[in-house]
């Protein structure tokens, strides 16, 4: 008795669609949208000083989602020729021919309007309107633009990357306080150490595709210098967040920022005594003090002690 050839044919066309689906996932850089989600709430928890609606935080959360991914794939689209030279970026889905580039352009452009039309009608035109900013600097001014051409790429392409804070902020008060700005700066000065870090790591793949990183165009011991320098700036634009959280956001952004910069500090000093170091460790403990600093800022808001108003 001979197999019935079509009997394995529904399992195979689920197993398809399944690829597929994931291919597509995979194109809106699912770990670039945690991080941005993870700035997010914490900016809408301190705009309210307090817990805002739980709908406006999901649809916030749902329309910062979809410009995230539109971000992504039209990266991905862009960077085609990037990510195929490049180990860490060989298995996106573009270069694996996963999803057509047209499908993808068109992916990314439909996400993006998606995610306009939803945050106008869910939030208000302010976060609507910084969500279309954001998606066209990402993929215009950094992706198109500076990514190829300087080595200062990251630190003014970073921009796209604070967006979701001041989106997350006037999600809730319909405009863009102080607070907000702070909280734009602390990730704008974390975006280089955090970047370079990881670009060190894999220098040879940067230098390989032609995108000139800074570790690709100095040496190493300068390239933590700037590391420190714009940690130590990360540090301080966080303390001057302050006089808008109470003593609990103090003590931890004080503790928080010696951590780190201890850990800057040493990759620096390694480096300088001509030894090779390990960036690595400093871009992981970038993420978790980025996370911790939001944390905390999203659980001084939800307690709501007294807020220490220097100014």
């Amino acid at each position: 008795m001979t197999a019935d050839p079509t009997a394995d044919a529904p399992q195979r066309g689920l197993s398809r669609i399944k690829d597929v689906v994931r291919a597509y996932v995979a194109l809106t850089k699912p770990r670039i949208i945690e991080q941005l989600l993870v700035t997010t709430i914490p900016a809408m928890l301190l705009a309210q000083r307090g817990i805002p609606s739980p709908w406006l935080v999901l649809w916030t959360m749902v329309g910062g989602t979809l410009a995230a991914g539109s971000a992504g794939a039209l990266n991905c689209v862009v960077d085609a020729d990037i990510d195929a030279v490049m180990k860490r970026t060989s298995a996106r889905p573009l270069v694996r021919h996963q999803v057509p580039v047209r499908n993808a352009l068109v992916f990314g452009v439909v996400l993006g309007v998606l995610s306009c039309g939803f945050l106008w009608l869910t939030s208000n035109w302010v976060a609507a309107v910084l969500c279309v900013g954001a998606i066209l600097f990402y993929v215009f001014v950094y992706t198109m633009w500076l990514k190829r051409r300087t080595s200062q790429n990251i630190v003014w392409g970073g921009i796209a990357g604070c967006m979701p804070v001041v989106i997350g902020w006037s999600a809730v008060t319909g405009d863009v306080g102080w607070p907000a700005f702070v909280l734009f700066g602390v990730i704008f000065f974390w975006t280089p150490p955090h970047s370079w870090a990881l670009a060190m790591k894999f220098r040879d793949d940067y230098e390989r595709a032609g995108v000139p990183m800074l570790p690709v165009v100095l040496p190493a011991r300068q390239v933590s210098f700037r590391i420190v320098l714009y940690s130590w700036a990360m540090v301080l634009c966080g303390l001057l967040l302050v006089p808008a959280t109470s003593w609990i956001y103090a003590v931890a952004a004080v503790v928080l920022g010696a951590w780190f910069l201890t850990a800057v500090h040493r990759l620096h000093n390694v480096y300088r005594g001509g030894e090779e170091g390990k960036p690595m460790k400093v871009f992981h403990l970038s993420n978790s003090y980025l996370c911790a600093v939001f944390v905390m800022v999203a659980v001084d808001s939800a307690v709501g002690l007294p807020i220490t108003g220097w100014f």
